[in-house]
Parts: C-alpha cells; structure tokens; sequence
C-alpha cells in the first residue's frame, strides 16, 4: 500500500487520479483504519488529507454560514459555543458517535462517506439543508448531502473526487434544530432508528419545517410529508400523531 499527503484538495485529486487499484482518503480515520486492520478493505493507495491548510478550520461566514473543514473532528465541532449554539442538534449528533477518543477524530465528512444507513450526522446534516463542496479534476461544486449516499457503505462520489468542506447555511432567526435516537444500549451503540428535525417558529406556531430520518433504509431521508404535517401547527398531540403516521 502507497501512503501520501496532500499539500492541496487539488494535489489530493490529483493523487488519486494517478493512482493504480482502489484508493481511500484518511482524514480522521475512525472508519477507514478500523476497515483497514478488519481486512474488510485493501486500498493500494491512501491519501491523507489531514494536514492540507484550512481542512481542520471552521469558518462562520458573513452571510451567517458555516464552512467545516473536511478535516475537523466531532470535538472541535463541540467545543465551538457559537456553533453549538446556532445548530445544537446538529453537533449533538455528530457527538453521539463512538468514544471520547472516537470523538477527537471523527469527521463530519467521514461520516457522510463511509455510506452508513445508521450515520447520525447525515439525518441531522439532511434536516439543516447542508451541501458539501466536492473538489474534483476540472474544480469544484457544491452537492447537497442527501445527493451522497447511494446505499450501505455506498456514495455518488467518483474517482478522483474529494469532499473539502461541509457548508451549513445560516440558521433562521426564529429556528432551532435537534436530533434523537434510539438505541439498544445507553451509549456508544449504532442507531435502531434516528429522527432529526429543523423548525422555524411564529410565536408558538411552527412556519416551517425538515424531517430526516436515518437507520429505516438504505439510506438516510428527508420526510416532506412529516414536516408538512406539523407546518401551521403548534406540535399539538394531533400534529404530533400525524407527523408519527406520516414517518410510518
């Protein structure tokens, strides 16, 4: 197996493009060195993107967004109070993957890649509308997460492409997000099913609404029909019956 670091997204593309067999990007590696020692794959090639400038930032952008770097992990993510507190749920769901330790490398953009039905940050990623900027060999463009995943450890991203940064827009002035799971055990366990959602309010009542489940099928998914179900309302016990049957 062929080791690199990128200097660049562009030098990372560009590495891969040359390469010869199957070939994974590491950047924090919680998916693919436990991949790599199971023996459930073989990359001829690995590119680590750790150490490429700006893919361990994040960036609170004037129009109120967020840029993640592809490299920034589940802590960093945790311990930025401003973050937290515009996208509480979905911080929260990126911090309920693994261990401390798990926490101090894994990536939202792992997350996203390694094609997981059960993912909990894509849910939360799905009900924030958030895209990622993919690098590939003629530049860049930006794809919405729900365009990622095709299956069980299955994604759209080709050879030769790269997912630099995670782009969360700016959270509305009256919105709020949160994300639940449940589990088998208390903690450290894969999600039985998870629920995201992202509600803009008028007073008591919701004006808009995204529901995302993740763990039901192949892969995570945005429920209009939930979040159509409780727009207009005040989450009274009808709307929240009618959002549970539209789910079903």
């Amino acid at each position: 197996m062929q080791y690199h670091t990128a200097t660049s997204f562009e030098n990372a593309v560009e590495l891969a493009q040359a390469a010869k067999g199957t070939t994974r990007f590491l950047a924090g590696g919680t998916d693919v060195l436990v991949q790599l020692r199971g023996d459930f794959v073989t990359p001829d090639v690995l590119i680590d993107i750790k150490q490429i400038p700006g893919a361990a930032g994040i960036q609170w952008l004037a129009d109120g967004s967020w840029q993640i770097g592809a490299a920034v992990s589940g802590a960093q993510l945790y311990e930025h109070e401003a973050l937290k507190t515009e996208w509480p749920g979905l911080v929260e769901a990126m911090n309920l993957i693994g261990s401390t330790q798990v926490q101090g490398r894994a990536t939202l953009s792992g997350n996203l890649c390694n094609g997981s039905p059960a993912a909990d940050s894509v849910p939360a990623m799905l009900a924030a509308d958030v895209s990622v900027t993919i690098i590939d060999p003629d530049g860049q463009r930006q794809v919405p997460v729900v365009a990622i995943p095709r299956g069980p450890g299955q994604t759209t991203l080709q050879q030769g492409e790269v997912i630099s940064s995670v782009n969360i827009p700016a959270q509305s002035a009256t919105g709020a997000d949160a994300y639940l799971r449940f589990i088998p055990r208390t903690e450290m366990d894969i999600a039985v099913v998870g629920c995201a959602v992202n509600l803009s309010l008028d007073g008591p009542k919701i004006t808009a609404a995204k529901v995302a489940i993740g763990a039901v099928a192949p892969t995570a998914r945005a429920v209009d029909s939930a979040a159509n179900a409780i727009v207009g309302t005040t989450l009274d016990d009808a709307a929240l019956t009618a959002l549970a049957d539209a789910v079903r």
